[in-house]
């Protein structure tokens, strides 16, 4: 039902916008002029009382084009199959008057003084304010060809390794385990125990693991891998967090470092991240942030090993980035509902 309620609005609020934007003229210009109509809400003052940069005014306030522009390209992306023809200028020229007479009558209102519409007039211009300056900053701030070598020095020219193909086998129990070396030791397939016995995700493909770093695999399972000769099976079961292994190396192979124009784009990116990191660290080192202690976390009761918690608190600077007060939501959670819903 709220899903319909809110489809009905979308359609009201597309429909009451399109009201006078067939007022198009046979040729419209490229920058399109407003559509001349009767009311004097719509009389545009003087051509010399705008500037280049003006396109219209919607009762004194001024319709710029890169307002428009940003609109109508919103709108092209929006619109299925649209055509750039200066018709369809002219509409979105006519629907964007009309969102700003709209918008000026909500804040004759005063709609645009309610609580919730502020924070949300802060939010998005924190959030584009935010968003352009760090596309800025790190257009400003590219790594230089030293620093990249640098970082591929420490990180990567070292990687070298080896990798290794093997197979294995999950049980549960390290008596069952056992049972299987006991068969592979009487001659008995790998790959069918494996399909037979293992509980892990490849025990359908006969436990294959394929080609792998040791450093993806947990301790004990890596340190069993390397220590094996090709073709050879562990004689005693690995235990992991994840039960008993059976292992079968079947081959391993010598790995190189990757080539520097190879992880080049990789490289770029990290230090990127660095330097933002530092550059957000710097402001927040200048800034003062005060939580209010009202909101802060209530201390719970001891746990069921007799330890008390830390006494409640508002959280330091450091944890500002990982965590938030709790705060009471109850107010709006009808709003914050999904619209399928």
């Amino acid at each position: 039902m709220i899903m319909k309620k809110q489809i009905l609005l979308a359609s009201l609020c597309s429909t009451v916008l399109l009201v006078g934007c067939n007022q198009t003229a046979d040729k419209a210009p490229t920058v399109p002029a407003p559509a001349k109509t009767e009311t004097a809400q719509e009389q545009a003052p003087a051509q010399t009382e705008m500037d280049e940069n003006t396109l219209l005014t919607v009762n004194g306030e001024q319709v710029s084009k890169a307002m428009y522009g940003l609109y109508f390209q919103d709108r092209m992306r929006n619109v299925p199959d649209a055509q750039n023809s200066p018709q369809m200028q002219m509409s979105v020229l006519n629907e964007l008057s009309n969102v700003l007479i709209v918008a000026q009558d909500a804040e004759k209102k005063g709609i645009d003084k309610r609580p919730e519409i502020q924070a949300t007039l802060t939010l998005l211009k924190a959030k584009l304010l935010t968003q352009t300056v760090i596309q800025e900053y790190a257009e400003s701030h590219q790594p230089t060809d030293e620093q990249i070598k640098t970082y591929y020095e420490a990180e990567y020219a070292s990687q070298g390794n080896k990798e290794y193909k093997a197979r294995h086998i999950l049980v549960k129990e390290e008596e069952a385990a056992k049972s299987l070396i006991t068969e592979l030791d009487g001659g008995a397939d790998f790959a069918e125990l494996a399909k037979t016995h293992s509980t892990g995700q490849t025990g359908k493909n006969g436990g294959d693991l394929g080609w792998f770093d040791p450093a993806q695999m947990v301790q004990p399972f890596s340190e069993a891998v390397v220590s094996m000769e090709k073709g050879s099976y562990t004689k005693t079961p690995v235990q992991t967090q994840f039960g008993w292994h059976v292992i079968l190396l079947e081959d391993s192979r010598d790995t190189e470092a990757p080539t520097l124009d190879g992880v080049r784009g990789d490289i770029i990116t990290k230090l990127q991240q660095q330097s933002l990191a530092a550059y957000m660290q710097g402001l927040r080192d200048e800034s003062t942030i005060v939580f209010n202690e009202m909101n802060a976390v209530k201390a719970q009761p001891a746990d069921s090993a007799g330890a008390a918690p830390e006494e409640s608190k508002p959280m330091d600077d450091s944890a500002a980035t990982e965590a938030v007060p709790a705060v009471d939501t109850s107010a709006s959670a009808d709003e914050a509902k999904p619209a399928s819903e």
